[in-house]
């Protein structure tokens, strides 16, 4: 005791710091940006891009540490210094969140029933050099993805469970990004998106309802920017292999009298593709500002994209391809063996947002959002030999029936609505969600000619075709979660009601306006299990279902309609959060009904063609997971094994001899096409230095193939391909954090093509392969430079 009480006035006079990190106590993550400071001081700071916090020069004694975030309860605890402390801060987040709170409805929690994966703005960042949103969620479980130009900027796809983009459902805050038409989500009108993004969400499978059009293999939910406390200034710069060339610039005001915060970027990215004559040039901006009230926030986005891009979206023939002429592309070859310079895709999209959350209660809040996005554009073709009358044109020189042209073919579209979501926290331990949202879209399609080779009748940007569409989207759902000491419960109902107004084929081949209506009822119900802190065990049932698309409808007649498909969705799996390991296991098992399978074959501006099937399903299992090997070491991997089968299916081939379309062959079980059996990925990173890492990044997609009838004439082979990432960050007294990074692409030139297509007819009594396929870019690379102040 003596001993210590001379020791007192050395340790009141010595010097010492607090610091930690500051984490989500259900999901772990870190929370950047949030306020931690003491008590009856002037001492203030924020958490830095990882969490963590420090305080400097504290002199021996208890201070009263108060940490607040955006979204999140405020947490108060106080901590006696007599050293050096390290304390780490998990908050909860609140009844009502400013941000979170417009896409928590739409979103699965951690524990819940159903699968799922999130990503931070952090992780997305590691690969946001250029390349289009789906090449940043590559490394995610069942991903497959593709380019028409090879090398990932311009037209891009992406593939869940072997689902394509138009049975992906995607929402931006809630709010739906799919074409309300074609059903597929296009990022190339929106370029640049993911510098934007604070985080996403991929659920597999049917999982939770949502709004917009039912997800048949996965469901993207993206979180735009978020509240940034603190002012920034950003640069982000890329350049790399064939001209590709990225400019971002991003600013931030912070909080503003402490309830205002302003950010905006600008984007631009060119490319000049691997494929021949595949360029993109494309243009964006994101602007949001936000007011943050005791009980009430506001948000307001507007963000635009323009796209320019050289068709290419035909693929390269197999003769070509087998020739070694990987980077052929015959769109826009004109009879005198030039190209057509301006064979080019061109459009705009503009979004408005106006995002609303009240809380009303303590335990009552409402969430809404009204919306309208508006885009133009046309794509140009050079056309060989059409016939007059298809145009409703008159020659001029007798005997002449055909003539080249070049065509524009228009599309201006409006989409509005408003979403809404009310929560109550009935109980501590139960909570009700009442959602839904109505949305419109106004489509107008025209069709004009800009040249003609042989003389017409015909003025400047003649018309010569247009017919409008008109669909409205109505939903409503009901949300329970109830928790029962280590279990929860997890209810939910869905009714969808859907009308399409269309010009389309009638009974005796004319093209008529039609009309379609269709109502829907998608039960879900889940349930996890909490075995301890870091085990848990869920399962979930849920019943999804899923309109025709535009084309389904227009390319048939009443009595060759396509039905309406339905998907019951098993799943069940485990999920462990054990030290330096994370990871689950996910079992499902999809049972189709009527699914709209791919034929394999595009129509004339590169969509899919698809028929129903009667009985088909997909099941398998999906592993992730992630373990620190070492401080500086550690290893990501997922994989999963499916099978993908129809049953009973029927091939129809159209006989070119005759000209009629007859049954080729019958097949009793055969793979799903574009739907391969095993998708893995694998990334190994290493941090030699502080602020530096290298990475392996590795997939591998087992064989495919192009139409439904498990041919090895018509398949795209297994592809392993294997990237490498090198980054480091530091900072001056000047700039807060300097990024350098470096991309090699596919590092051993692997010869691949992970999309194709097929056309198939009989010939002479044989059937005759017609092939098409995208081939990637080999060996390639990306470096940027990002500056942030």
């Amino acid at each position: 005791m003596a001993f210590t009480a001379l020791l007192l006035p050395f340790l009141a006079a010595a010097q010492f710091s607090l610091s930690g990190k500051i984490t989500d106590v259900q999901t772990g993550e870190t929370l950047p940006n949030a306020s931690i400071s003491i008590e009856k001081t002037a001492l203030k700071t924020v958490s830095d891009a990882s969490g963590n916090f420090r305080f400097h020069n504290l002199k021996a004694g208890t201070y009263h540490v108060i940490v607040s975030y955006i979204g999140y309860q405020q947490l108060q605890q106080s901590v006696v210094i007599n050293t050096g402390q390290s304390l780490n801060f998990a908050l909860k987040r609140s009844t009502v969140q400013a941000d979170e709170v417009f896409v928590r409805a739409t979103r699965t929690g951690q524990n819940s029933g159903f699968t799922y994966t999130n990503l931070s703005k952090k992780e997305l960042a590691k690969n946001n050099l250029g390349q289009d949103l789906p090449y940043l969620l590559n490394q995610t479980p069942s991903a497959v993805i593709t380019s028409d130009a090879g090398a990932g900027v311009g037209y891009t796809g992406i593939r869940i469970r072997g689902s394509d983009a138009t049975r992906i459902n995607v929402t931006l805050n809630g709010i739906p990004l799919n074409d309300a038409e074609s059903q597929g989500s296009f990022f190339v009108d929106i370029p640049d998106l993911a510098s934007s993004v604070d985080n996403i969400q991929i659920q597999r499978g049917v999982g939770t309802s949502t709004n917009g059009a039912g997800a048949f293999g996965a469901s993207i939910n993206v979180q735009t920017t978020t509240r940034q406390d603190t002012a920034y200034a950003q640069l982000d710069n890329s350049v790399g292999s064939y001209g590709t060339v990225k400019n971002t610039i991003s600013l931030g005001s912070g909080l503003i009298a402490n309830h205002f915060t302003f950010d905006g970027r600008l984007s631009r990215i060119h490319s000049d593709g691997y494929i021949d004559r595949a360029s993109s040039d494309l243009k964006s901006y994101f602007l949001t500002g936000a007011y943050y009230g005791k009980n009430t926030s506001i948000r307001l986005n507007v963000f635009s994209g323009s796209e320019k891009t050289y068709q290419a979206w035909d693929g390269v023939p197999e003769d070509k391809l087998l020739a070694g002429d990987r980077t052929y592309n015959e769109l826009g070859l004109m009879p005198n063996g030039d190209f057509y310079k301006n064979q080019t895709d061109n459009y705009i999209q503009n979004h408005y947002q106006l995002l609303f959350n009240q809380k009303i209660s303590d335990k009552l809040s409402f969430n809404g959002a009204l919306h309208y996005t508006q885009g133009s554009g046309y794509y140009e073709e050079y056309k060989i030999a059409q016939p007059f009358a298809k145009y409703g044109l008159t020659p001029i020189i007798k005997g002449v029936d055909t003539t080249d042209l070049v065509r524009r073919l228009w599309l201006t579209n409006y989409f509005y609505g408003v979403t809404y979501n009310l929560n109550y926290q009935a109980q501590k331990n139960l909570n009700f969600t009442l959602g839904g949202a109505y949305n419109q879209y106004r489509g107008q399609h025209y069709n004009r000619i800009e040249w003609t080779q042989q003389s017409t009748n015909i003025t400047p940007d003649y018309e010569y075709s247009r017919n409008n569409a008109f669909k409205t989207d109505f939903n409503i759902f009901g949300k329970m979660d109830y928790r029962l000491g280590n279990l929860n419960l997890y209810a939910d109902v869905q009714y969808r009601r859907v009308y399409y107004s269309f010009l389309g084929y009638d009974y005796n081949l004319n093209n008529v306006q039609q009309s379609a209506t269709l109502n829907f009822f998608n039960p879900k119900l889940g349930l996890s299990y909490q075995i301890d802190p870091a085990n848990n065990v869920y399962a979930s049932f849920a019943v999804g279902n899923h309109e025709p698309n535009r084309d389904d409808y227009t390319q048939s007649t009443p009595s060759s309609r396509p039905k309406a498909e339905t998907l019951y969705d098993f799943e069940a799996g485990y999920r462990t959060k054990q030290g330096v390991f994370t990871g689950g296991i996910n079992g499902f098992y999809m049972l189709y009904h009527n699914q709209l399978v791919l034929t394999g074959s595009l129509n004339d501006v590169g969509a899919a063609i698809r028929s129903n099937v009667k009985d088909s399903y997909r099941a398998g299992l999906e592993l992730d997971g992630r373990i620190q090997i070492a401080q500086p070491l550690y290893w990501s991997l997922t994989a999963a094994l499916s099978a993908n089968k129809v049953k009973n299916f029927q091939q129809y081939l159209e006989n070119y001899d005759t000209g009629q379309t007859v049954l080729n062959q019958q097949f009793q079980k055969t793979d799903i096409a574009y739907s391969p059996d095993f998708v893995s990925s694998s990334e190994i990173g290493y941090s030699p230095i502080k602020g530096g890492e290298i990475a392996l990044i590795s997939k591998y997609v087992s064989k495919q193939y192009l139409d439904n009838t498990s041919s090895n004439d018509r398949k795209l082979d297994a592809f392993f391909v294997n990237n490498i990432r090198l980054r480091y960050n530091f900072s001056t007294k000047a700039v807060k954090n300097i990024g350098i990074s470096f991309l090699i692409n596919n590092i051993f030139s692997e010869l691949y093509e992970p999309n194709g297509a097929t056309y198939p007819d009989i010939e002479g009594g044989k059937v005759v392969n017609y092939n098409y396929y995208y081939p990637q870019a080999t060996r390639n690379f990306l470096a940027a430079l990002s500056l942030r102040f």
